[in-house]
Parts: structure tokens; sequence; C-alpha cells
């Protein structure tokens, strides 16, 4: 029985299990949750800790690392303009407080280069490298304070992948991590298939480990908890080692970790990534890791916009954050880049803040606070908007025009207008005559050019 003073919780706490490296024969593969040919099994403990949020919470991202890796290689100006993005949007106070960078080619170092003449505070460059010597030197080469290095825990890697043990596995990692810190590096220990992984025999006690070296060293080494294949979950009482809350408590409880140490890196292979990223926050962790437009091998990771959105939704503030930057930031993507995004992508995507009901465009009419999530125009600078089509009805068109032509409240067109009823007849006649698809902005606009060109030259000049 341990009986000591926590400063994390601020009071004296009794920790009848101390975990100690399990070096075991044989990995543990949780087969009876993770049977490879079944769906991956949700197991609950009843066990429920402790929400803890942090008092500083942020956002890291890593677009230019692991979402450019599943993507069409960026361009040099296209990171830097990217980077100037990410630091508008963070704002002053830093919300977007690091951006990851690799170091290895020509073009990634002309990128970081780039990107540290602006002289950014936010986001700080750090980067990700093999952990070896040379690595060691070009993130010296270029003043960075800090690097990621790869930590694999779960012993799908260690025995699979690595063909080590747990013993020899913590011992290289350890060895790894002491170099870093020779050099006054900030090692980013990134803990690869943490949802996977066996808890108390390896992960808890090779944190533990880091702590000491930290505290040895007086340097902050940081742990990224990576969910590498989104099976991370966060349904009370749920158990480990997919419990999102429970990786991040006993992090604090167990390593005594203090939450600015802390990152989650989520995967969205089952829908989860952005929920789990903000129960790791709730849960204690500082910093969440994403990428722009959640952009990441197989389903992508946690995108970095929704986690700006969530951030202001829990504190109820941006904090300086400058949210219209998002609308740019997806404009940047699909004008510069040739990048498709899904047109209904939150936040994002074309049709996020459009409908085409008939009924919804009455109430958006009426009030766009009826059907539309929050005021789009203010805060991304994206004004609701209706898509004409068969369903559409007049509410719909006249909606369109008045939306699309920016008219001034006193001006607005009712849906009761006869030239609405005018519009509505073509456009049902398209429709009666086989058409399957909406009727373009272009299309419309002749249309009411034909049918009224006196107040089409009126309203044009509002547009």
């Amino acid at each position: 029985m341990i009986v000591k003073y926590n400063k994390n919780h601020h009071v004296i706490e009794e920790h009848a299990y101390k975990p100690n490296l399990q070096d075991v024969a044989h990995p543990n593969l949780h087969r009876k949750i993770f049977t490879y040919g079944e769906i991956p099994k949700t197991t609950f403990n009843m066990r429920h800790v402790p929400m803890e949020c942090p008092r500083d919470i942020f956002i890291t991202d890593t677009t230019f690392r692991d979402g450019q890796q599943a993507c069409k290689p960026f361009a040099v100006k296209d990171i830097v303009e990217l980077y100037k993005m990410l630091h508008r949007l963070g704002g002053p106070n830093g919300l977007i407080r690091q951006s990851e960078f690799f170091l290895y080619s020509d073009k990634d170092k002309e990128a970081i280069t780039k990107c540290l003449e602006l002289g950014y505070e936010f986001p700080q460059i750090t980067s990700w490298i093999r952990a070896n010597e040379k690595d060691f030197e070009l993130v010296k080469q270029f003043g960075l304070k800090e690097t990621g290095i790869l930590v694999s825990c779960s012993d799908y890697h260690i025995f699979k992948k690595m063909n080590l043990t747990r013993a020899q596995a913590l011992d290289k990692y350890l060895s790894i991590v002491k170099k870093a810190l020779e050099r006054g590096i900030v090692p980013r220990c990134h803990f690869e298939d943490i949802t996977r992984a066996d808890y108390f025999g390896f992960v808890v006690p090779f944190a533990i480990e880091l702590m000491k070296l930290s505290q040895e060293s007086g340097i902050p080494i940081k742990i990224r908890a990576c969910d590498t294949m989104g099976y991370g979950v966060t349904y009370p009482g749920t158990a480990l080692p997919r419990s999102v809350q429970g990786i991040i408590y006993g992090f604090r409880y167990y390593a005594e970790i203090p939450s600015e140490q802390l990152e989650w890196h989520g995967h969205n292979d089952f829908y989860k990534a952005v929920t789990n990223s903000a129960t790791a926050w709730l849960y204690g962790c500082s910093a969440v890791n994403a990428t722009l437009l959640g952009i990441g091998e197989r389903t992508g990771n946690t995108p970095l916009e929704a986690m700006a959105i969530e951030y202001a939704s829990l504190r109820g503030t941006t904090n300086g954050m400058d949210l219209s930057v998002i609308t740019e930031i997806a404009e940047y993507f699909e004008k510069e880049m040739g990048f498709e995004i899904p047109e209904r992508t939150p936040f994002v995507g074309k049709n996020f803040n459009v409908t085409k009901a008939g009924i919804h465009a009455d109430g958006m009419l009426k009030d766009q606070e009826i059907y539309n999530i929050f005021d789009t125009e203010k805060i991304l600078g994206r004004p609701a908007r209706v898509v004409v089509d068969i369903f559409s009805g007049i509410a719909g068109i006249a909606f369109w025009i008045n939306s699309y032509f920016a008219v001034p409240e006193e001006m607005k067109i009712d849906k009761r207008d006869a030239l609405i009823a005018a519009i509505k007849e073509r456009v049902d006649a398209q429709y009666a005559a086989g058409r399957t698809t909406v009727i373009s902005d272009g299309e419309l606009e002749t249309m009411f050019k034909e049918l009224d060109p006196v107040r089409y030259a009126e309203f044009v000049k509002y547009a």
C-alpha cells in the first residue's frame, strides 16, 4: 500500500497498485476484444473516473506530417500559406499551439525554413523523426525545441512488427529519449496503437520511467496517446484498453503526468475522432492533435476545424481564435490545391448550411435560426443558403433570391410575390420533363433576369 500526496489532485491518495513492467513471453493481443474476423467489441467494467478538464486546453496540428502522408504531396507555397492561416485561426493566445513537420526531403527543409522565417510564436514548429543520430542533428540544425519520437506500445507492434520483447522495447525507447534529453530537445513520445496496448503491463510502467527521466533532466517529456486505429470509445464505464477517459486518467493518476504534457491523437475509423478528442480534453489532457479537414491515413485524423468549434462550445469563448479562417482554409484546399471536400462535411463542405427541403426553406425564410446551426455568416463567413430543386417550393426560391443577392431586409421578396410563382412554374416544368439535377445559381439568375429585368437590375447592385 502506497500513501502519498498527489500534486495533481492536491490530496493525499492511497495507491493500492503500482504498475510494473510485465515482460511476458507471448503478446497480449486482447483476442476477446479484437477478433480480426469480427467487429471489435466494446467491453465494460463499470468503473468511472473523474472528469478533470485542465485549465489550459489547446490544439496541435499534424497536417504537414500525418495529414500530408495520405494526400498528394503539398507544394512548399501551400505549406507556407496554410501555416499562415493556422497562425491566424489560432489567434494571439495560441489556441493552435504547435504544428508538426517532417525534416527529410529538400522540400521539407525549404518549407520549414520559410515557415520559421515568419517568426510566429504560434503555432510553434516541431518535428517528427526517426530515432537515430542523424535525425537528432536535423532537429538541432533547425533550432527546434521539440520533436516527436515513435514509441509503439501495443504488443501488435512490439512483438509482431519489431520482433522485440517488452523489456527490450522499453530499453530501446528509453535510450532514444535520453539522446534527445542530452541535446536539450523536448521529446514527445508517440505511444502508437495505445488502444490495443497492455495498459498496466507496458503503457503505464513505461510512462512512469519517462517521468523519472523528466524529473532528473528538468525537461518536460511529453506523451502523445495515439489512437492509431480509431478504437477509442467514450461510453461511461468502458474498459481499457479502449476507454479514452481511462487512458488519460491512468496517465494522470498512476504516472502523475501533468495535463500540459499529455496529448491525444485520434483517427476516425469508427466515426469517433471528434468525440474521443473532446473527451480527452475533459478528462485531463491539455492537447488534442488534429489535421486540417481531418486529412490522414484511411478515414483520416481528427479535423482541426471541428476542435476549434468544440473548444468554443466547451469554453463559451473563442479566446482569440478567428473562426472565419476555417472558410478560407477550405477554399484554399479546393481552389489552389485541387482538393475535393465532400459537400456535406460539417463547417467546410459546400452544403453544410444549405437546405433543399421546402419546409426547411420556409422556416429559413421566416428566421434563419430555425434551421441554421448558428450564425454561419457571422462566425464562418458562410451565409446560409437554399439549393433549388424539385423539393424546394416557393419558399426555397424566395430565400435563394434574398440570400444570393444579399437583399436588404426592407427589400426582401416574399414567397407570395408573383415573380416567385413565375420562377417556380419554370422550375416545375423542367422536373416534369425529367430533370434530376438541382437548378444552378446561373440558371436561376437567368430566370430572374428574364422575368423581371427591372427588379433584377436593382437587386444585382447588392450581390
